[in-house]
């Protein structure tokens, strides 16, 4: 997955925790890379470098680590390898752990910023594959395929559209003409069945 990594113009690689593993993590660092990511709350970590390691969501967090991030070290690296760690409050029920190789970063506003970019982009991917059916290709050629992708992804960008003008979720603006469709049913049926 990462293997086209070395050679590409990306600087910066977003990742959701799924992706977050040890292995992934450095492999991204040797390639020269900066990345940002979550980590989940039971990751073992460790910011004394003195005490033994602990639960993320359970770091105590002083007023000057809470805008400029701290210097941990997450079990399993190398005991050399430390990492920045922010707390980003997402919303007032969620907070998430970012974590970046970019020691140099003491911005909160720019790991709110990659942890919404990462949330941006996750959201497409989700809401492209549950509305498009993107996901559900049955050809074997390869032109085939990028065209199934290509066509459900402008599909997307219309639905998107369509949903911000009406001011609409993207769900409500594709599940609107089949809930009309059904109501005039209702009312007025197309085909009458006798019982």
């Amino acid at each position: 997955m990462l293997g086209g990594l070395a050679l590409g113009n990306i600087d910066t690689v977003l990742m959701d925790s799924w992706y977050a593993t040890t292995k992934t993590m450095l492999m991204i660092h040797d390639l020269g890379k900066t990345f940002f990511c979550p980590l989940k709350s039971n990751r073992l970590v460790d910011d004394s470098g003195t005490r033994p390691y602990t639960n993320v969501s359970e770091l105590q967090w002083s007023d000057h680590e809470l805008t400029h991030g701290k210097l941990v070290k997450v079990k399993g690296f190398p005991d050399a390898f430390t990492l920045k760690l922010f707390r980003v409050q997402v919303s007032t029920n969620r907070t998430e752990y970012i974590v970046t190789n970019d020691l140099a970063q003491d911005s909160l506003a720019d790991a709110q910023q990659a942890s919404a970019t990462r949330w941006k982009i996750e959201q497409l991917h989700r809401e492209e594959k549950q509305l498009t059916g993107c996901e559900k290709c049955q050809a074997r050629i390869n032109r085939s395929q990028r065209n199934h992708i290509c066509l459900a992804t402008l599909a997307w960008i219309v639905l998107t559209q369509a949903a911000h003008k009406a001011g609409k979720t993207i769900y409500q603006q594709k599940l609107e003409p089949l809930q009309q469709f059904v109501a005039d049913q209702w009312r007025n049926p197309a085909t009458t069945f006798a019982l």
